[in-house]
């Protein structure tokens, strides 16, 4: 393949390499620029390993539970090291399939740091490469907070890289990733603490999830600490202390995991040279069909600070192709009614409009329905874990534009209430729905 292209493509993540494979099966002459293993966030440091780590922690709670059902389980212990030696093994297995699947698509992958020359050049090395069109696919990294002893701490990437689990753990953040590892760590018997600056954890998503949520983790024996701006780590002979602004101290812990935001890969790449606007946070801004202020370039993914999910980044890169390569006109992702689930103990899933947002746009139009109960699973057994459902409706048809589900299984019963509510399901029409017996899913039909 020779320098001129018809597409670059910056990152060889799940945006970039969608996007890539995509535009390549159109006829395009593709290249993937990516300095690291093929995969990006998702694949090496975010949903794949930490989706397994989730699992080894739910296997801990279906041990708790074994009993309950008749079963002698002992459960003498955990190699931290054996489960990291797999969980990297697979991770490896899916770079070599994600080199594979650019090669059997046609396009070149090049290993190095990209920028820009300008607007229709970027390098690698001392080597240029020209195309039509350029896309920035470069994803994005954890937030360390510039305090002194801030270094002492790790980031989610550097979770993934233990080599034993920590004794005492406090997770500094309030989002996703803070909830998710903060559960890991819990479940597999680190003493763990929670700090956060505001009030609550999960703030962007519905107020009854983020109050579920937090009663469940406080049950399960994690300590939730609530306004706390952090001023410094200090190392002690008794293990890192985190001190407040307001004069408080947590610890002394083994690690202290930083979990308090993610900031867009855009050093190095020269975005001026080639006119690129961004914003003061870095993040790159596109309208709704991924255009950039550079009419021929775009900007996929985690780097334009929107709605950061592997899934989404994946189908605004596929119908990105679709648009420039496949003659399909107009199309692009609409970023309404995006389902999302966090990896929580217990899980949490989420569509549509939270309780207060659809207030704040349907005042009295809004009807919520809402469920509590507990799974048939404890029934047997002393320690229950509350499941709750909410529905939220609009309009006299009753429109449902927002559902809320935290319990186990919500995970995987979201996706098709999803397609259900995209396609604009009434609630009539999840009454009209024959229940499955006995679930949990069966309450999002039933309720009154």
């Amino acid at each position: 393949m020779g320098n001129k292209l018809d597409l670059i493509v910056i990152g060889g993540g799940s945006a970039g390499v969608a996007h890539a494979r995509r535009a390549a099966e159109y006829g395009a002459r593709v290249v993937v620029m990516e300095y690291g293993p093929l995969g990006g966030t998702c694949v090496n440091v975010g949903c794949v390993p930490k989706k397994v780590m989730w699992y080894t922690a739910s296997h801990k709670h279906h041990f708790d539970h074994a009993a309950d059902y008749g079963f002698d389980v002992a459960v003498t212990g955990h190699d931290w090291a054996a489960l990291k030696s797999r969980r990297d093994a697979y991770v490896k297995r899916l770079n070599a399939i994600y080199e594979s699947n650019l090669d059997n698509s046609g396009v070149t992958h090049i290993a190095g740091t990209a920028r820009f020359i300008d607007a229709h050049t970027v390098a690698v090395g001392d080597q240029e490469y020209q195309a039509d069109r350029v896309v920035i696919a470069t994803g994005g990294r954890p937030i360390v907070p510039d305090i002194p002893g801030a270094g002492l701490g790790i980031t989610s990437d550097q979770f993934f890289a233990l080599d034993a689990q920590p004794g005492r753990v406090l997770v500094a953040g309030s989002g996703y990733i803070a909830v998710e590892l903060a559960g890991v760590f819990n479940g597999l018997g680190s003493q763990t603490q929670v700090v956060v600056r505001k009030d609550s954890i999960i703030r962007s998503f519905d107020t009854m999830l983020g109050q579920e949520l937090m009663q469940a983790m406080q049950k399960d024996g994690i300590s939730i600490d609530t306004a706390v701006i952090p001023a410094s780590i200090e190392k002690t002979d008794a293990g890192l202390v985190l001190h407040a602004a307001d004069g408080r101290s947590f610890g002394p812990v083994d690690c202290v995991l930083w979990a308090i935001g993610r900031a867009p890969n855009v050093e190095g790449l020269e975005l001026d040279n080639a006119g690129v606007a961004s914003e003061d946070s870095g993040f790159i801004p596109t309208d709704k069909l991924q255009q950039t202020n550079i009419e021929h370039i775009f900007a996929l993914g985690d780097v334009t600070g929107r709605a950061a999910l592997t899934p989404v980044a994946i189908a605004a890169g596929r119908r990105l192709a679709d648009r420039l390569y496949g003659g399909m006109e107009g199309r692009h992702l609409d970023y309404d009614l995006i389902p999302t689930v966090i990896f929580s103990h217990p899980p949490i899933g989420s569509v549509g409009m939270t309780e207060d947002k659809a207030r704040a746009e349907y005042g009295d139009a809004v009807t919520v329905y809402t469920s509590g109960f507990t799974p048939m699973y404890y029934a047997l057994g002393d320690r229950k874990q509350r499941s709750v459902m909410k529905l939220i409706t609009t309009g006299s048809e009753e429109k449902i534009v927002g559902c809320h589900i935290i319990g186990d299984g919500a995970d995987e019963m979201l996706q098709g209430f999803a397609v259900a509510i995209r396609m604009g399901a009434t609630k009539a029409d999840f009454d009209d729905t024959v229940a499955i017996h006995p679930t949990s899913a069966e309450e999002l039909v039933t309720m009154r």
